[in-house]
């Protein structure tokens, strides 16, 4: 059975992610901050298994590696936890306790886990032209500037360019790092804002005019993941309704 490790698994893109792979056969190894008997309850009967804990904690982060290989080796791991500040603020009033806490899950502790199952990844046997899969999932806030949150975006950032870092370190072992950048999706993150982005969605936003799904996501991340596309790293890929084309 293959295995994958999912962060941020207990709700919203995490937890579609989980599914999809779940639904085609994979063991799941999870990790969120939420509750461990809720999230157990929502996988009762899955080949499942989580650890609890916050992904900006390097004990927390090597509990989940040491719970991961208890099932054998790691054949895919997908970044998912993410968080946005906790208040909006604009870049000019943005404190560095906002920044810190944004960064450290976000980017740091992203990195670092990947640092750690791409430790473990490297002694993989190879199989179709690959030892194992990783996928951040990044934002359109990577390119696309929100005064008003600006930890998030250099964040999204970051993501990026540790997508592109990997790629390029792990090339050697046949281990492809790719990155989905999601749009506008419909997640307890973006609830706040629904008024919004249903003015700007009807108004033209999009080329695709509706929101995104979570289930659209884990789509573009089992794609990059399942074996189909070994020679395929470093990408971007973008599943945004068309937000990233420029248009006049």
């Amino acid at each position: 059975m293959k295995h994958v490790m999912i962060t941020g698994c207990a709700r919203g893109i995490g937890e579609a992610v989980a599914r999809k792979f779940l639904a085609n056969g994979y063991h799941v190894t999870g990790f969120d901050i939420a509750d461990e008997a809720m999230v157990n309850e929502k996988y009762s009967g899955e080949s499942f298994a989580f650890v609890r804990g916050n992904l900006a904690d390097p004990a927390d982060r090597e509990a989940f590696v040491k719970k991961a290989l208890e099932f054998g080796q790691i054949d895919c791991l997908v970044n998912v936890a993410g968080v946005a500040p906790r208040v909006r603020a604009d870049l000019l009033e943005m404190t560095e306790e906002s920044y810190d806490f944004v960064m450290d899950i976000n980017t740091k502790g992203t990195l670092f886990l990947t640092q750690a199952v791409a430790r473990e990844m490297i002694n993989n046997p190879l199989e179709n032209g690959a030892r194992g899969y990783i996928c951040n999932i990044s934002s359109l806030s990577a390119y696309a500037t929100s005064v008003n949150r600006g930890e998030y975006c250099i964040s999204k950032a970051g993501v990026s360019m540790i997508t592109k870092l990997f790629a390029d370190r792990l090339g050697e072992y046949m281990i492809p790092v790719n990155e989905i950048r999601p749009g506008i999706i419909a997640t307890d993150m973006t609830s706040t804002v629904t008024e919004k982005y249903d003015r700007l969605i009807a108004g033209g936003l999009l080329p695709i005019k509706r929101w995104g799904s979570s289930e659209d996501i884990a789509n573009g991340v089992f794609a990059l993941c399942s074996g189909a596309l070994p020679y395929v790293t470093g990408q971007s890929l973008d599943v945004d309704g068309g937000y990233h084309i420029q248009r006049l």
